[in-house]
């Protein structure tokens, strides 16, 4: 896998992925940004959202679940001091659908945590606290 970053002007940078994909990226007007795009540790925050999401539809699909939609929460903690690294990660999915099982949510969500999630394991293994929650809507 590899991606490249091109510098626009000011602090505002255009990621380019070996998938094709672009992102613009921009710092907060403070550091003489535009605010055009999402700061780095966003992408990194909304990363690690989409791959654990990816993981619980997956795996509540191959269950079986009536799932219609999920949605995750994320609220993440950095430390005060340079550099400002993530403390603590709080994931809260909100599992949508018909007759979905508690049980078979906290299978996903714990599956995805422990074994399939790389963003998320990377993170904890570099010190970050992630936690996980769910709540489930019957429609």
């Amino acid at each position: 896998m590899q991606t490249s970053v091109h510098w626009l002007k000011n602090v505002a940078f255009e990621a380019k992925s070996e998938s094709g994909h672009s992102v613009v990226m921009d710092g907060a007007s403070a550091y003489g940004g535009e605010n055009r795009g999402p700061r780095p540790m966003e992408l990194i925050l909304m990363g690690l959202g989409g791959c654990a999401s990816f993981d619980i539809v997956t795996i509540l699909k191959k269950s079986r679940q009536d799932v219609t939609d999920v949605v995750c929460e994320l609220k993440a903690e950095r430390a005060d001091a340079i550099p400002a690294v993530f403390t603590k990660i709080h994931l809260h999915f909100v599992v949508k659908g018909t007759a979905v099982k508690e049980k078979q949510v906290a299978k996903a969500v714990e599956l995805s945590a422990e074994k399939y999630c790389s963003a998320s394991k990377m993170l904890s293994d570099g010190g970050v606290e992630i936690t996980h929650d769910f709540e489930i809507i019957e429609i």
